[in-house]
């Protein structure tokens, strides 16, 4: 047996395996729906941190009103931007009794921005349930009472709904999807149900993110995971590691959100969290290994196999790998309606991915830190300085 025979007979193998968990995943992850037609007690309070966010704060805003009267109140805080964040709010406050501005304080070191202002929130906050959505997060109508009574069915305290993506343009269309990609061919969420105790299978997205208010302060809130850049999960593992119950449901037809809006802020938004996201460099190397000999070299022996006149074989198996990588992103294409031609631009995608992984390690090793917001964090395991630029 040849090392190339070798090699593809290996892949296609372990291919299999996140194979499965993408077939899992799209087959048996329970969804959340919207309920409109129902007209529950107030009881929500929905919690927005805005940084520079003025071209955003009005569909967001206007959304959250939609939701009835569910919701007991909205409350803004303004991270010391710069734009016209806070000028948006007052105006919108003039038509919604229900929402007031919070003027965030000045950020204490050894908190990540967002920990910091979704802490002030909390503490502000008098609602039996917390909902914190971003502000580029689109709450569809019913959502809120959707969100509510999937957690009472599953008698959870933590409910992430995670997002249906809007793409624009082609890098969206291109990159955004690789975001699932990398998240669901990993992490089984039907298994997460089955084993509500194991606090590695906490998972959840910050655009939307539901929890009792009464655990929340008694876990101690966003303090828990102040330090953290990828603090949406490290907050839901928390919380299953202290004995409560979280969840993180498909919520694609309760939430949208544009995350990104071209490829400068996709770049700076995906180098945020990748390498902070692990706490040791080992776990990142083996990562990106896997990533690079799963799903990029396939594609190159089958290149290889085809310009060389290698083996029928080799060619064959090469061809199997490429066509087991292009059809998991072709099922998670059709469960997250992406584009399913950015499948087949599975490559190109994969080499920016691996680009941007290496570069979010080389800012944090350098003593750079990765960039967000007008902010640069300095991450060493998981944990966050602020440096202002």
């Amino acid at each position: 047996m040849t090392v190339l025979l070798a090699i593809s007979v290996l892949i296609s193998a372990i291919l299999l395996v996140p194979l499965a968990v993408v077939l899992m995943n799209v087959a048996g992850w329970r969804r959340v729906y919207p309920l409109a037609g129902q007209r529950l007690p107030a009881q929500v309070s929905v919690l927005v941190p805005a940084r520079n966010e003025a071209h955003n704060l009005p569909e967001c805003i206007a959304a959250i009103r939609r939701q009835g009267p569910v919701v007991e109140e909205i409350i803004v805080l303004d991270d010391r931007s710069s734009d016209g964040t806070q000028q948006v709010v007052q105006n919108a406050m003039k038509e919604e009794v229900r929402l007031r501005l919070l003027t965030g304080q000045r950020l204490v070191d050894g908190w990540a921005g967002k920990c910091w202002a979704c802490q002030q929130l909390g503490d502000a906050a008098a609602g039996k349930w917390l909902l914190f959505v971003d502000a580029d997060t689109r709450l569809m109508d019913g959502a809120i009472n959707g969100m509510l009574s999937a957690a009472s069915q599953l008698d959870l305290s933590m409910l992430s709904c995670w997002p249906g993506f809007v793409l624009s343009g082609f890098w969206e269309r291109l990159l955004m999807p690789l975001l699932n990609f990398l998240t669901f061919t990993l992490y089984p969420a039907p298994l997460a149900v089955l084993r509500p105790d194991d606090a590695s299978l906490g998972l959840a997205h910050g655009a939307c993110l539901l929890v009792s208010r009464e655990d929340y302060l008694a876990l101690g809130g966003h303090e828990c995971v102040r330090q953290e850049l990828f603090e949406d999960t490290r907050l839901a593992r928390a919380w299953r590691a202290s004995g409560r119950r979280g969840l993180c449901l498909d919520g694609q037809d309760v939430v949208r959100v544009r995350m990104y809006q071209s490829l400068s802020e996709i770049w700076l938004g995906f180098e945020k969290n990748f390498y902070p996201a692990f706490r040791h460099w080992l776990p990142f190397v083996a990562f990106l290994i896997t990533h690079i000999m799963l799903f990029l070299v396939p594609f190159a022996l089958a290149t290889h196999a085809l310009l060389t006149g290698q083996p029928v074989p080799v060619l064959l198996l090469a061809l199997a790998a490429s066509t087991t990588v292009v059809v998991m992103r072709l099922l998670l294409g059709a469960h997250f309606r992406h584009p399913l031609w950015s499948a087949l631009l599975h490559p190109l995608g994969e080499l920016f991915l691996i680009a941007i992984a290496l570069n979010s390690w080389w800012r944090v090793a350098s003593g750079r830190g990765v960039r967000w917001k007008g902010r640069s964090y300095l991450g060493v395991r998981g944990s966050t300085k602020e440096r202002q630029p």
